[in-house]
């Protein structure tokens, strides 16, 4: 289960301003003339306040995100790039940690969701810190528990449609006995092989489920799992060149190659898959499968 989002910094029960998730968002124009500041960096922060910004005095987006250039944006006459709120304080002030403070009208979260699962007994061996839900072996099954108890879609920054078919055919591969899991040792060693590794590039424990950008990799060894052909060329081109939305430049949209993407939804193919038709394939044995 999912739940919004929001801001713990200190005092902002105590704000005067307007606060609002990105879940709510629906148009601009209720910001015309105000100093907006937007709480995130992911693709509902850029999108929302490039639209605000046409009808906004001012908008200005905080993120906790390490490389951040503090800066006035080009190309944008009203629109700045903040370190994360410090502190904000009842007479309406929004301090940054990079020292501006500004007197604002309205705390936009585009904070993403939080894990809420409140008719799960935890006891201390499922845990929710910071996004991270685990230990959770290949983000599905907590080691302990395996196979009796399974998460379906933990997996961020990915197409969540695909990869929760996915898991969910491994966990039935797994629950009918047709796939055998590592022992409770070997997976909390993956585990915890895979939290080393985050340390060790410096990935924030927020980003433990994030997919990106080893999404390609994730969906084929399920797929290797289940006993499936891994992914189509233009499926793993598609994965790509949605590398440019999250690039989070502007004009990304003009980049997107019309022409091949025309000529993929017009393959036989993909029509068939949108008219609820499976695509056959034949294995190296000679049966044939159908393909996710």
């Amino acid at each position: 289960m999912w739940g919004p989002g929001t801001c713990n910094r200190e005092s902002i029960e105590k704000w005067p301003g307007y606060q609002i998730h990105s879940h709510n968002y629906r148009v601009p124009e209720p910001f015309r003339g105000q100093i907006v500041v937007i709480i995130g960096y992911g693709p509902s922060a850029f999108d929302i306040s490039r639209e605000i910004a046409r009808v906004a005095k001012e908008v200005h987006i905080a993120t906790r995100a390490p490389d951040v250039k503090v800066s006035k944006l080009d190309n944008h006459d009203n629109l700045w790039q903040h370190k994360m709120i410090e502190r904000v304080y009842e007479d309406g002030k929004v301090k940054f940690q990079d020292g501006p403070t500004i007197y604002a009208d309205t705390i936009f979260y585009c904070t993403g969701y939080k894990y809420h699962y409140p008719f799960l007994e935890k006891n201390g061996i499922v845990i929710i810190d910071d996004k991270r839900v685990g230990p959770l072996y290949k983000h599905v099954f907590p080691p302990r528990f395996a196979p009796w108890l399974s998460f379906i879609g933990i997996p961020m920054m990915d197409t969540s449609f695909q990869t929760s078919e996915l898991q969910s055919k491994w966990v039935a591969h797994v629950l009918s006995g047709k796939v055998l899991l590592p022992t409770e040792e070997e997976m909390m060693g993956s585990v915890n092989e895979y939290y080393q590794q985050m340390e060790k590039t410096g990935m924030p424990k927020h980003y433990t489920h994030s997919l990106f950008p080893n999404e390609i990799e994730y969906k084929n060894w399920l797929l290797a799992e289940v006993g499936l052909p891994p992914l189509e060329e233009w499926r793993e081109r598609m994965f790509t060149d949605v590398k440019l939305i999250r690039a989070m430049q502007d004009g990304y949209r003009d980049q997107w190659d019309d022409a091949y993407w025309t000529a993929v939804t017009e393959s036989k193919e993909v029509k068939s898959r949108a008219n609820g038709r499976g695509v056959a394939s034949v294995d190296q044995g000679g049966v044939e499968r159908e393909v996710p």
